[in-house]
């Protein structure tokens, strides 16, 4: 089982090269991140966007390989870069497709597009990876279902613990995170985590163990989860947090990131391909991350 990032690294070097497609990939971060996929040999990267921009940087930064990159003119048209990233895609081209300077809004569009898009019937969320001192934590979704029912949630699930098994864990153990462990029918949440605990004992929920209601400190400590008498396989280690709705989890990704400065990663599932969708502001390094988590989910979608 891959324990942190540097190990996932290792993982995805030994393993077929895979191509991602950048749509607008006109921006510093991104240009970065393709070097550093091309320089520890983890990915090759088509840049679509602004010829002039990306063919200048790459001659800047790396003269030496510039040549070595494909690029695709599309100008600083957005929504052009998104729909040719796409189309990439489908003519298999590319292996996985990321955002670049255009916002999440426009690459989903095109992804989403019902006649040239790379939906699927899936439902589309984001999971993502965060490295502990201890091992790699997964958390869904933060990123797109604002206040996820109980089918969104069961799809959410299945998302995390596609990542997981490709992580090379087996059986994650899945906390659903609310304020408290106890449940109480004014509070939808609670009565939502206590329904998936029994789909999962009753084999409705397969290859991994759910246990919820659980508050947070509940679902990471053990001391916690043992002063308040909680009996659980899942209580004090869980692999897997899903949180109650779309706030908590852009807070909380937000907060491990600018806080804790552990490294992240993002893979959306649900699509065709994963669907690489990190923040405009995040760093080349997590990007790359990112490119190498959709890497080792290659084979999960």
């Amino acid at each position: 089982m891959i324990q942190n990032f540097d190990e996932m690294l290792d993982r995805v070097k030994s393993s077929p090269l895979k191509t991602i497609v950048i749509a607008a990939a006109h921006t510093a971060s991104a240009m970065d991140a393709a070097i550093m996929a091309y320089d520890l040999k983890l990915a090759k990267c088509i840049l679509v966007g602004e010829l002039n921009i990306i063919k200048n940087y790459l001659q800047e930064k790396v003269p030496e390989t510039a040549s070595e990159y494909e690029v695709i003119d599309c100008g600083e048209d957005l929504n052009a870069a998104a729909e040719t990233s796409v189309r990439l895609v489908h003519e298999q081209r590319a292996d996985l497709i990321m955002k670049g300077l255009c916002d999440s809004g426009t690459l989903l569009k095109a992804i989403l597009d019902k006649d040239k898009g790379l939906r699927t019937n899936k439902i589309m969320s984001d999971v993502l990876a965060y490295e502990t001192p201890d091992k790699i934590m997964l958390m869904g979704d933060g990123g797109f279902i604002p206040l996820p029912d109980i089918t969104d949630k069961l799809s959410i699930i299945a998302n995390c613990v596609q990542v997981a098994h490709a992580l090379g864990n087996k059986l994650p153990r899945v906390a659903i995170l609310t304020h408290s462990e106890m449940v109480s029918l004014k509070n939808q949440s609670t009565v939502d985590a206590a329904i998936l605990n029994v789909m999962n004992k009753r084999g409705q929920i397969k290859g991994c163990i759910v246990d919820g209601p659980l508050a947070f400190d509940n679902a990471i400590s053990r001391e916690a989860a043992q002063i308040k008498g909680i009996d659980s396989e899942v209580a004090g280690d869980a692999d897997i947090l899903i949180v109650p709705n779309i706030e908590a989890g852009n807070i909380f990704g937000k907060s491990i990131t600018y806080y804790c400065k552990y490294r992240v990663a993002h893979v959306v599932l649900g699509a065709k391909v994963p669907v690489l969708i990190a923040s405009r502001a995040d760093s080349a390094e997590i990007k790359m991350l990112t490119m190498a988590l959709g890497i080792i989910t290659c084979g999960v979608c």
